[in-house]
């Protein structure tokens, strides 16, 4: 799923104008990144948590060449599932696991790689 198809599912679950949905989902990823820059840890019951870990500097390699590269000591954001989510998907992969072969539609190919004769 992408921001644009969030924004979509958004404005058609609650009846927004596009734009207002846009502006909603934009002011919660705002809040969370400046959260996060601040250092605070953010959690989302049913969801997961993220923080900000702390990585010491090392010492890398160019892969194209091998040459030893110095790597700056840096800070980066990291999500950590959550049980409620993790249990979640892990049903649904169950559940359609489970479901007889006639049951289970095959998709459709895309309408280009559909071609007719003449």
């Amino acid at each position: 799923m992408t921001k644009s198809d969030l924004i979509e599912k958004l404005a058609e679950r609650l009846k927004l104008p596009k734009g207002k949905a846009e502006t909603i989902v934009n002011g919660i990823f705002e809040s969370m990144e400046a959260a996060l820059a601040r250092g605070e840890r953010i959690e989302i019951r049913g969801l997961g948590s993220f923080e900000v870990r702390s990585y010491k500097a090392y010492e890398g390699r160019n892969p194209r060449t091998g040459e030893p590269v110095g790597v700056q000591p840096k800070r980066l954001p990291f999500f950590k599932v959550g049980k409620e989510l993790k249990e979640r998907v892990n049903e649904s992969r169950r559940a359609k696991k489970d479901k007889p072969e006639a049951e289970v539609a095959a998709p459709e190919p895309p309408a280009s790689a559909v071609t007719t004769s003449s």
